[in-house]
């Protein structure tokens, strides 16, 4: 393993003894030893943590990929510094800025990290925190979804999905810096009155309102050219009646009950009666060698680490252009963070959390 010269014994680390279904009760600040970066990976001097929903499931030990064993340090996003290389990762790194997937999504919650130096991308230092730790994971899922899978063309429309959230607002900008037109849900009249700032032409509340009936209305039955759901099973039959012929369904996420994530659900009918695509979309990066050895051991397709550095750069240009922005609701302290993940898990927080450390 290759180091800086300074690095510490121990760190602090945020872990789960126990599943729980309160974040301030079941996570437990603790001093740990520094984790060891294994072959390919990194070392990372955290800055900032973006946090995500999918944390939760680090917490409270519900439907998760991969289950880790107690204690358990969530955390699956990060901003910071190279601090130290695994073998088989050039010295050069060390000192890089970057923004980093977590190993097998854990260990975020903490003053160090170790990421795959596949998932970790430069983020440059004119772009300041907390932007630099905002861009990462909604961003990413947003090129992924609407340029790499469905090919979101100038004139095109969408539909967003949770526009008020990470991946959401991203969407939304997103497709309008491509000249489409975007149809936007949120939930309340705030969160409405933020997704109209993003330049959604048209603002859903689906507390008072009906999202079919409006975008088939305003699109003369036609539908949506492309859909964008991190929502899932709560809005997934009515989204599909909106999809134009040979429109793209993006499957995003599952918000509204990640049960669903491995049940048969979906009516085949359904897909081939609408004539349009349905795509998913895996925000996972591996190098070739590693996507061929997982897709033998899973039938899984993971994205080249190349394209995850061309989103990168195509993301920081157009935040620098000004058309692109990340959504931040609310900056807390890392002492605070059990706090703020109660209030992610409570659907009280708006845009991205993101969590200071050091």
């Amino acid at each position: 393993m290759s180091e800086s010269n300074t690095l510490p014994e121990t760190m602090r680390a945020w872990r789960v003894h126990e599943w729980g279904e309160n974040p301030t009760e079941a996570l437990q600040l603790d001093t740990v030893p520094l984790p060891e970066p294994q072959p390919g990976e990194l070392l990372i001097r955290v800055e900032g943590v973006a946090l995500n929903l999918n944390d939760l499931e680090r917490i409270n030990g519900e439907n998760m990929m991969v289950r880790p064993e107690l204690p358990c340090t969530p955390g699956m996003e990060v901003m910071g510094t190279v601090a130290a290389c695994g073998d088989g990762v050039a010295e050069d790194q060390i000192g890089r800025r970057v923004v980093a997937t977590t190993r097998q999504a854990t260990g975020g919650f903490a003053e160090y990290a170790c990421g795959p130096a596949t998932a970790a991308f430069d983020m440059p230092p004119d772009i300041a925190f907390p932007d630099a730790a905002a861009l990462y994971f909604p961003f990413h899922l947003a090129w992924l979804g609407l340029v790499d899978r469905a090919g979101l063309a100038r004139g095109e429309s969408v539909l967003v999905h949770a526009a008020a959230g990470g991946a959401g607002s991203a969407a939304v900008q997103l497709a309008k810096s491509l000249g489409a037109t975007v149809y936007a849900t949120c939930g309340g009249p705030e969160k409405v009155k933020l997704v109209e700032g993003l330049g959604a032409d048209v603002v859903i509340d689906y507390e008072s309102e009906d999202f079919k009936s409006i975008v088939l209305e305003k699109t003369g039955n036609r539908g949506v050219d492309v859909v964008f759901d991190g929502v899932g099973e709560a809005v997934m039959d009515d989204s599909m009646a909106c999809t134009a012929y040979n429109g793209r369904y993006l499957m995003m996420g599952f918000a509204s009950d990640k049960k669903y994530v491995d049940e048969k659900f979906i009516v085949p009918r359904k897909i081939s009666a609408g004539n349009f695509r349905l795509c998913g979309v895996l925000l996972s990066y591996a190098n070739p060698a590693m996507a061929g050895v997982m897709k033998q051991a899973t039938g899984w397709n993971f994205a080249p680490d190349s394209l995850g550095a061309e989103i990168t750069a195509g993301i920081v240009d157009k935040v620098r252009s000004g058309d692109l922005k990340p959504v931040i609701g609310e900056v807390v302290d890392f002492d605070a963070l059990p706090e703020a993940m109660t209030r992610m898990r409570d659907r009280a927080t708006t845009g991205r959390v993101i969590v200071r450390v050091g």
